[in-house]
């Protein structure tokens, strides 16, 4: 495989030192298209192949989100602490805050779109005081996340696979090991689209878009159609309380977190902006367009599901008992409801296609994001992870990297799969605080007027964007309506942010226990020594590669 250093060397604002830039980008717009010179108001180089246009990012970020196939997966936590009904309206809040924290996230990637996200985001608008540090760790929050997020995925769906085949031969005995080797499969085949078969992602996930409808349809209709129905009312009004918690109030807030997982990563079309058309207007479509479209499925998929339990009162305790056995409840569902095994295995490979196609997405995303951490020296061995592919210019060592991250942490898994998810369980805890770092900052600084605020977008020539240089994007939520999402999405954030450290269940044992703070906790201590030790002398923040004035 032949790889390429990437030419361009860098002129670094905090040394002050002037050096040439490969590709002889001048000081003159004409000539440059508006993502280039969207990208060299950032002070990077373009270097990546916009291969995606807005149906299949659209496709791409749907799919990364698979709402309404991880709605069957995860709700069990809900089911547990909430009931039907608290997983019916704390969808509907996770939703709601979603779009919002979404709403704003557009904004900001509107303004800045580039694959780094949230810790270039963190870097342009954080004060001169903390802005190198909070980049930092911003940065390393979303690096783990993302890591996190492929490892979990792959993982998820490798034992949704084991207990499709569990639900079609009841005398297989699914081992550690061969989930395992189902999330190595996994992985392999997101490889190969992401590294041989590159130049198809674009089009791959714009089929998947496609598939990913007709699924829903797939497996919405023989399931309501054929299953029995039960009260339609009773799923928005019946709360339960398996947690042992003090009271169902409480007990719907520690469930109430379960949701965001099935809607979290549509920032993904964040770190492909680089190879994205139009980046400036169509990520943010992509990201709002996705989390409408996936929310309306997932809600619809979820009504279904619930009334499919039949009779609340007599079959609740059953469909949630059948973990034990089936390991997903909605398998049971299937199996009852349609009255056919084969057709239930049918509806639940639906749903493992579907999620093999979402972490090439999830693959994707990771190594970009990794890459763009590495283009700005924030990890270890950066001159290596900075390398493209010459044919493809495709971050390959990246790519590499976060699957070898994947297969390290599924040899876990051999040992206790309790220990794996709760390393894993760092997606949410640092995406969301990548979130709400970025929609902070951004809220403190939409709020201040003159040099300190955002200026109004201009097209006809722009300087570099960053501290006290910033500019609004072609896509934004104006005036006072944009302020009170902004903060409506902070406090949604902080709350779930805060709620997601909660163990599913009282008394708490050392299987029940939520290490999640002490994952999160690990990584932050790790950012902040490492940054104190070494980090502080690579990083000075995002690098300014290319200096112009268009």
């Amino acid at each position: 495989m032949e790889l390429q250093n990437r030419d361009t060397k860098f002129v670094s604002k905090d040394q002050h030192s002037e050096h040439d830039v490969s590709g002889g980008l001048g000081t003159e717009g004409s000539g440059y298209t508006r993502d280039e010179r969207d990208l060299i108001r950032l002070g990077k180089q373009p270097v990546l192949k916009r291969n995606f246009g807005f149906m299949s990012i659209l496709g791409f970020s749907c799919t990364v989100l698979v709402t309404w196939e991880g709605m069957f997966v995860i709700s069990t936590s809900s089911l547990l602490n909430g009931g039907p009904a608290g997983l019916v309206w704390g969808y509907l809040i996770v939703w709601v805050g979603m779009a919002s924290t979404y709403a704003v996230l557009s904004e900001v990637a509107s303004m800045a779109p580039t694959a780094g996200g949230q810790y270039h985001w963190v870097s342009i608008l954080a004060p001169d005081s903390s802005r190198k540090f909070l980049s930092y760790l911003t940065g390393w929050l979303t690096l783990t996340g993302w890591q996190a997020v492929t490892a979990s995925a792959a993982f998820l769906i490798g034992s949704l696979l084991e207990y499709t085949i569990v639900l079609a031969n009841p005398s297989y005995a699914p081992e550690p090991y061969q989930t395992m080797l189902f999330l190595w499969a996994i992985l392999a085949f997101a490889v190969f689209i992401n590294t041989v078969a590159s130049k198809t992602l674009a089009h791959f996930e714009g089929m998947i878009l496609v598939l990913h409808i007709l699924g829903f349809f797939g497996v919405l209709i023989p399931l309501v159609y054929l299953s029995p129905h039960g009260d339609g009312k009773a799923i928005f009004t019946t709360f339960v309380n398996f947690g042992g918690w003090e009271t169902q109030g409480l007990s719907f807030m520690v469930g109430l977190p379960a949701s965001v997982f099935s809607l979290v990563g549509a920032d993904s079309a964040v770190h492909m902006a680089e190879e994205i058309r139009n980046a400036s207007t169509v990520v943010p479509k992509a990201i709002m367009f996705s989390i409408l479209l996936n929310g309306i499925l997932g809600f619809a998929i979820m009504i279904g599901y619930l009334i499919c339990f039949g009779n609340l009162e007599t079959n609740l305790e059953a469909v949630l008992g059948s973990y034990e056995t089936l390991g997903f409840p909605f398998l049971y569902v299937f199996q009852t409801g349609t009255g056919s095994t084969a057709g239930a295995v049918v509806m639940s490979l639906i749903i493992v296609v579907l999620g093999v196609c979402s972490t090439v997405g999830v693959l994707a995303s990771s190594s970009r994001m990794l890459w763009s951490f590495a283009r700005d020296r924030g990890i270890p061995f950066w001159r290596t992870f900075i390398k493209l592919n010459r044919r493809t210019s495709i971050p390959v060592y990246t790519v590499a990297f976060t699957t070898f991250v994947s297969v390290l942490l599924s040899l876990i898994t051999l040992g206790s799969i309790v220990a794996f998810n709760n390393i894993v369980n760092l997606s949410v805890a640092g995406l969301y605080a990548s979130y709400l770092l970025s929609c902070g900052l951004f809220l403190w600084r939409r709020l201040q007027t003159g040099v300190g605020g955002i200026q109004s977008y201009n097209t006809s020539g722009v300087s570099l964007i960053g501290p006290g240089k910033l500019q609004w994007g072609p896509w934004r939520i104006p005036g006072i309506l944009g302020v009170a999402n902004n903060i409506f999405a902070c406090c949604f954030l902080l709350l779930l942010w805060v709620w997601a450290f909660f163990p599913p269940s009282t008394p708490v044992t050392s299987e029940t226990m939520n290490f999640r703070v002490l994952t999160f906790g690990s990584v932050v201590l790790f950012a902040v020594v490492w940054y104190f030790v070494t980090g502080r002398k690579e990083y000075k923040g995002p690098v300014v590669e290319i200096e112009a004035d268009l």
